[in-house]
């Protein structure tokens, strides 16, 4: 019988051993990884587009999507959804508003730069760029009442929050050239914060006007100070979810010490149930491998699981984007998201459905 034993292990070792790490494009043969991809509700909507949709994604091996545009499809989507079993995350822009008539009725809500320009009225980088401020209480109640709505939302698989930060104070490196920028320093017109209460508050705690301090980018108090605001609402809206046994999750900058720096983001101070690290490497000319820099980066300051997004236009082969699935599992993370699965080419369509079976 030990024999037995033993000659089974051996056998079992060999067939394991003939997938060899070094194919090209591997299949997956472990189905609890996970594939989802964000994509828009569109509008208006059409019931026989998404029936399509829907089809396509589960033909891919995608179990989950998260879902943008017009929260009122929600329902009518997440039903159909579940015919699938394809679980839908609700895809919220939260600090960024751009269009919003009640918010535009408020121009005190706004985010405001150091040269004391609101975003509403100075959109920096691009035109939807308009950002509400989280030192503003009212602004805060809009928000955390559009959240509250969106949890209201029965089978939801999360509330899944983006655009949490401030303004990018620094771009990165390849998308500086597009707006014929060189920021080898934080410009004050794309550093913003500085809201009239949150400059009152940071002055009555630290005894001075942040718009006075010399070197603004280097007081360790102020950054932390914007960090906090943000951090504190997405805790809010945490609790307003765990009180709803609903999930929360957020799309995010790719680890926590970048994203800090650049976007004021300080994403493992949260409490999130997940989260989706942007692991858009050709955001920042970087190579394929960066992704697994990234990605163990961000798992080792946090406690919940990471799932990488990856920017698929920034893939110039099979092959590479091949190899980000291979980096994410190989990580440890419980899956991948793809920005976005709709417009996929043949090839890419195999890749993904390789690494789904």
């Amino acid at each position: 019988m030990k024999a037995l034993f033993i000659t089974l292990i051996v056998i079992f070792a060999i067939i394991s051993c003939k997938d060899s790490p070094n194919n090209t494009i591997a299949n997956n043969t472990n189905n609890s990884f996970i594939i989802s991809s964000w994509t828009n509700t569109g509008h208006p909507y059409d019931s026989t587009q998404w029936k399509d949709k829907l089809a396509g994604y589960s033909d891919l091996g995608i179990s989950e999507i998260l879902l943008g545009g017009r929260m009122e499809y929600l329902p009518h989507i997440i039903k159909m959804a579940d015919s699938y079993d394809i679980k839908v995350h609700a895809w919220m822009w939260t600090l960024n508003q751009p269009g919003d008539s009640i918010a535009m009725l408020h121009p005190e809500w706004y985010s405001v730069n150091r040269n004391g320009n609101n975003s509403l009225e100075f959109r920096p980088y691009v035109d939807y760029y308009q950002w509400l401020s989280p030192f503003h209480p009212d602004a805060r109640e809009h928000i955390i009442n559009k959240a509250k709505k969106i949890l209201n939302t029965e089978g939801l698989a999360s509330l899944h929050l983006d655009y949490v930060r401030y303004v990018d104070v620094i771009l990165g490196d390849a998308l500086q050239p597009k707006y014929k920028l060189d920021q080898d320093h934080q410009m004050p017109e794309y550093d913003f914060g500085y809201h009239p209460i949150a400059r009152a508050q940071f002055e009555a705690q630290f005894g001075i006007d942040p718009a006075d301090i010399k070197y603004p980018d280097q007081s360790t108090e102020w950054l932390q100070f914007r960090l906090n605001a943000v951090t504190s609402l997405v805790n809010e809206i945490a609790v307003i979810a765990k009180s709803r046994n609903q999930e929360l999750s957020a799309a995010v900058f790719p680890f926590p010490t970048m994203s800090r720096i650049m976007v004021r983001q300080a994403w493992d101070d949260w409490h999130l149930d997940r989260a989706y690290p942007m692991l858009y490497h050709n955001f920042y000319n970087q190579n394929i491998e960066w992704i697994d820099f990234a990605l163990k980066q961000g798992m080792s300051d946090v406690d919940f699981p990471l799932y990488p997004g990856i920017y698929i236009p920034g893939f110039d082969s099979t092959e590479a984007l091949d190899q980000a699935f291979r980096i994410a599992k190989d990580a440890g993370a419980p899956g991948i998201s793809l920005f976005t699965a709709d417009n996929l080419s043949a090839e890419q369509r195999e890749v993904v459905r390789r690494w789904a079976e």
